[in-house]
């Protein structure tokens, strides 16, 4: 029975050292949780939410065509790609064959090359076949309406009702099958 006092007393101890290193656990996780959150709104920030209404622009293709806030009747697909952006000349090729596979309509697509102009002369060829090309620098009119703040950015957009254009979708996948609006 004398064995049964430290015993006991050896148990007390490694069950407050357990419970200390619990709550520190708990602390830790509440800390991740909250860092995983603000990561994932951090995300938000980088493209225009859906529903937000793109700003008025008038722009210019590269083929002279003037271009304005109210793209078309239908959905279109919106592009912004950057020569200087490594996942941009990745996603080229896959946007390029997207718009060819998905049967979308040239005057349905819309890109936007941000840099250079001499950069951009490989990216705006390759898209010129498949979509209106509008080269411009980072502090375009385009960039700014569309609120773009990172490389690449891929919408979809569609009339408002009342004259300008609205924002339908903003993490258009190039692995699925294209779904603009007939």
């Amino acid at each position: 029975m004398s064995f049964l006092l430290p015993l006991l007393l050896v148990v007390g101890v490694l069950s407050a050292l357990n419970l200390v290193l619990v709550v520190g656990v708990i602390k830790r996780l509440r800390e991740h949780t909250e860092l995983i959150a603000a990561a994932g709104s951090a995300v938000d920030t980088y493209t225009i939410n859906v529903g937000t209404r793109v700003d008025d622009f008038a722009v210019a293709t590269v083929d002279g065509e003037p271009l304005t806030h109210q793209l078309a009747a239908d959905d279109t697909l919106v592009a912004f790609f950057s020569p200087t952006c490594g996942p941009c000349k990745d996603k080229l090729p896959k946007f390029v064959e997207y718009v060819r596979r998905g049967g979308i309509e040239r005057d349905r697509v819309l890109v936007a090359v941000v840099g250079d102009p001499e950069e951009s002369a490989g990216f705006i060829e390759q898209l010129r076949p498949v979509a209106r090309v509008v080269s411009e620098l980072s502090d375009g009119a385009l960039g700014a309406a569309f609120q773009v703040k990172a490389f690449p950015t891929i919408l979809r957009v569609a009339p408002d009702g009342a004259g300008g254009t609205v924002v339908t979708a903003n993490d258009v996948r190039l692995d699925r099958p294209a779904a603009l609006a007939a």
